[in-house]
Parts: C-alpha cells; structure tokens; sequence
C-alpha cells in the first residue's frame, strides 16, 4: 500500500497477523474515531506529539479548529465510503482500497486549502494529522505490535509525501493520461488488470472533484463544510 507514488504495488500491507482484515466498504477501520464530542488529541503517538502544540491555541479557536477538522475528515470518509466505487469501479473491498479512497478525497481537499492563507495551512495540517491518528489507531485495532507501529506510520508519512506530488502534479496538466498513471499506481495499485475504461472514469471523477472544491467558498471549508462531485455512476 506504502509503495512510492512513481511505483506499482501489488502487495496487501495492511494485513496484521497473517489477517486480511476485511470488514467491507462501509468502514475505513474498526473505529473511525470522528463522531461528535470525540477529542481531537488522543492518547495516540501523534496525539501525544500534537500535545504540546496544541496546547498554546486559545480555547476557542481550539474548539473551532477541531470542529472545522471533524466536519472535513466525516466528510471525506463519507465519500470515500460511497459503495459505487467498489461495486462498479474495481476499488479493492479492502484496507489498502479504502486508505486509498481517504487518501486521495483528503489530497483533494488539502490541493483546494493550499497557498489560501495561514489559518487555511493549519487547518489543512491538522486534517492530515488527523488522517495519520486514525491510520494508527485502526493498526492498533487490528493487533500490530506498538513496536511496529512508530515504523508503518512513517512508511504512511513517505507514501502520502508521494501521493500528494503525483495527484498535484497530474491535475496541473491539461492531459488526463498523467492522472490515469497516478490513479494506476496508487488507488489500483493492487488491482492487475484494471478493467477497460475504469482509470479514465476514475480521472474525469477526480477532476471533477477537484473543480467542485475550486468553486467552492472558502469561508466554508474553514467551518468544516465541503462538497463533492458526485461519486461515477
């Protein structure tokens, strides 16, 4: 799953234990941890890391800040989560599929936050943080070792370095076949062969994606409201 952007991964990492670990496409991990109430810190290795930093924000633009970030990061999941694109769309019905569908909605949006001013990069900060808190909190879940875990969050922390590169590098070009070899790479990175016509409907998604985020305020992003194009048919 953690395979550099430019490289395709045939491998399931997300396996612990000799498990698969497949629990549908209707769950990211065991437990999301985005709920209403929940903390944004946790007891987590990146929550403990957050700590301190967080720590020195007022109360309220605190509040406002994990607000804004639970609304974003439900969202995301949510799209992410839309049946369609395992059922129709040959996302794999797995860990790896799912991480990769968050991954690139959460990309999406942090493309639409970036250069748009610096409460706009902290919140797109705080949403990828978040995004690692759940990923490592899913890995204790499943039963990896708290050895392990410190190591399989930084290879997520390269993989996603990669991701981010390759998408935005793609979306700047007007020729869709650079997208397609994204998507390829990464979202399919497990699926060989990729039936006929699913990485150019995944690409014209995406960019769809990416002009409804453009059109969209950005008052309203830093209250945790966003929109998607919708999920391919």
């Amino acid at each position: 799953m953690m395979e550099p952007a430019g490289q395709r991964g045939r491998s399931r990492l997300w396996t612990v234990s000799g498990r698969d670990n497949r629990t549908g496409c209707f769950a990211l991990s065991t437990r999301l941890r985005v709920g209403e109430g929940l903390p944004f810190v946790s007891g987590s290795f990146i929550g403990r890391l957050l700590g301190p930093l967080l720590g020195s924000v007022g109360g309220a633009d605190r509040a406002r800040t994990a607000a804004a970030v639970g609304g974003l990061f439900t969202a995301i999941v949510g799209q992410a989560r839309e049946p369609g694109f395992y059922s129709a769309h040959s996302v794999p019905d797995s860990l790896d599929g799912r991480f990769e569908m968050v991954a690139l909605h959460l990309l999406l949006v942090m493309r639409r936050l970036k250069g748009q001013g610096p409460e706009a990069g902290k919140l797109s900060q705080r949403l990828y943080e978040t995004m690692v808190d759940d990923f490592e909190k899913s890995l204790l879940e499943m039963g990896a070792g708290d050895s392990g875990i410190a190591r399989r969050v930084k290879t997520m922390a390269r993989g996603m370095a990669g991701r981010i590169r390759a998408y935005d590098e793609a979306l700047a070009e007007s020729d869709g076949r650079r997208l397609e070899v994204a998507l390829d790479n990464n979202l399919y990175g497990t699926v060989d062969p990729v039936p006929d016509g699913t990485l150019a409907t995944m690409a014209a998604y995406v960019r769809s994606c990416a002009a409804t985020l453009d059109a969209q305020p950005l008052e309203s992003l830093m209250r945790g409201e966003v929109r998607f194009a919708p999920a391919p048919a």
